[in-house]
């Protein structure tokens, strides 16, 4: 166990050329964009995707990650799951989320483990995908509306936020065993999880929003040997987290007084390393998604304004510094894939 917070080695020569940032839009306008951002030359294409495709990606796009060659965006309302060649960023396939009856599973995130494709599903499912064939190969049942979601020694860790039974959030994390693709236990963590991130001692951790305007927000630690919460830190309040290299970078935003800050959590220590990620003056008035730069630690926050407006992407050295804005990229962006 590490006492004191540890340096990641970076390679400060990495620079990023390019950028694709996936905006959702808004909820049934069916106006979800990719944006491509040559960062060499300034150039910007806001709807890439289309420009490549000749159609629409579809009604809010919710979530963006690149596995191997390939890139999978999970458009919500449309229920599909838009799977693009990473170097020609044409559409290969796109995997429609209905039931039986023809009802939309709304997919919500998407991971990774072991050439699987994991989907989250707001009906209370999860998606298990051949990353090569892109077929659909099996699904699991989980809780109410689940939501984000990561895998932690061999199991699959799903935060069931029940959103869409406002007020009745559901207050649990489905544990799911991958060989049997079974659901194994449900943790008991909280009203509304949300964000959930493994670190490398294979802890679990995840974030609980109550129900917004009170900024109930806690981040709880599960132990994935016996699937048990071990603590909640009570003194910090986040609202979403990414982790990377044991770091936690977590950001807040209240609702009602508009306040928020971003801040660098160490989870082998368990303590907060850095109360004020940006030390350059930098204000962001409405954090929508946070991407760290594996390579060199560059931050990445996406700006929503008042969700009506076109959002920013800012990228931050990891010293906390602006490096560069990108005004007005799209409408509520939320995932950015760094190239």
């Amino acid at each position: 166990m590490y006492d004191v917070p540890r340096e990641p080695v970076w390679n400060d020569t990495t620079e990023t050329t390019q950028l694709l940032v996936l905006s959702e839009g808004l909820f049934n306008m069916n106006n979800s964009t990719l944006a491509k951002v040559n960062l060499q030359t300034g150039d910007i294409d806001y709807d890439y995707f289309k420009s490549i495709n000749g159609r629409g990606l579809g009604d809010t796009g919710n979530d963006m990650k690149q596995y191997g060659s390939k890139i999978y965006i999970t458009v919500n309302i449309s229920s599909q799951l838009e799977v693009l060649d990473a170097n020609t960023y044409k559409s290969i396939k796109r995997i429609p989320l209905f039931n039986q009856d023809g009802v939309a599973r709304q997919p919500r995130y998407v991971t990774f483990y072991q050439n699987k494709a994991y989907v989250s599903c707001f009906d209370g499912w999860v998606a298990r995908i051949d990353t090569a064939s892109l077929e659909i190969d099996a699904w699991a049942q989980c809780g109410n509306n689940p939501d984000h979601l990561v895998v932690c020694n061999n199991k699959l860790y799903v935060s069931n936020s029940g959103g869409l039974d406002n007020p009745f959030y559901d207050n649990s994390v489905s544990v799911v065993d991958l060989d049997s693709f079974k659901e194994i236990r449900r943790i008991k963590v909280g009203v509304n999880p949300g964000s959930i991130a493994a670190d490398s001692e294979g802890d679990v951790y995840v974030i609980t929003r109550g129900d917004y305007d009170d900024e109930d927000y806690t981040l709880h630690k599960i132990d994935s040997e016996i699937d048990t919460v071990v603590e909640s830190f009570t003194s910090i309040h986040p609202l979403k987290m990414i982790i990377h290299n044991d770091l936690a970078y977590m950001y807040s935003y209240n609702y009602k007084s508009g306040e928020q800050w971003i801040k660098v959590f160490d989870c082998l220590t368990d303590q907060v390393v850095n109360e004020n990620f940006i030390t350059d003056g930098t204000k962001i008035q409405t954090p929508f998604s946070l991407t760290i730069n594996p390579q060199n630690g560059d931050l990445y926050i996406t700006e929503a304004y008042n969700y009506v407006l076109w959002g920013d992407v800012l990228c931050f050295n990891r010293n906390g510094q602006l490096k560069f804005r990108l005004n007005e990229i799209g409408l509520n962006p939320n995932s950015v894939i760094i190239r």
